[in-house]
């Protein structure tokens, strides 16, 4: 974020990672003009996110993500699940011979049967570490209100003395 903004002269969001009025500071002090919270907002009482997915998310911490693909050069972080355990499986089987088609079944597609039906465990779905920080199911109107009313504490409290 600072390197791209020394040399852009255009807004900048922060993006990954962003759940709370901590990370808007962070962010800001960093050259961000705002944050993006993708996974913070899909958990909130407006989200179209299928009731089984936002409770996966809730129950999870930082330490129930893992990386996938990365012998295909196409590394993603997903919440682990069944279908997760089966790619890790197949990927160590299969070491540096993976190919796409290997892992296709629980990765192509797998959004519907995940978001819309919640089967939270039919796909691998992409989600980082951010999950330890996502402990409740707000409205989109009280996660913006306390994630400003944090940053403004944390600026005009703890950091006043800067």
């Amino acid at each position: 974020i600072p390197r791209a903004a020394e040399e852009l002269q255009i807004p900048i969001i922060a993006s990954g990672g962003m759940a709370d009025g901590r990370s808007l500071v962070a962010a800001l002090s960093l050259g961000a003009a705002g944050i993006n919270m993708g996974k913070r907002m899909m958990v909130t009482k407006e989200s179209p996110a299928h009731k089984n997915v936002k409770e996966a998310i809730l129950r999870a911490t930082e330490l129930d993500t893992t990386l996938i693909m990365r012998n295909l050069r196409n590394t993603e972080r997903v919440l682990k699940n069944k279908a997760v355990d089966h790619v890790s499986t197949i990927e160590k089987e299969r070491g540096s011979s993976l190919s796409f088609e290997d892992i296709a079944n629980e990765v192509v597609g797998v959004y519907p049967k995940v978001m819309i039906d919640g089967d939270s465990d039919s796909g691998a779905w992409s989600c980082g570490m951010v999950a330890g920080l996502i402990r409740d199911i707000p409205t989109v109107k009280e996660l913006i209100e306390r994630t400003m009313s944090e940053a403004y504490s944390i600026i005009t409290g703890r950091l006043k003395q800067f």
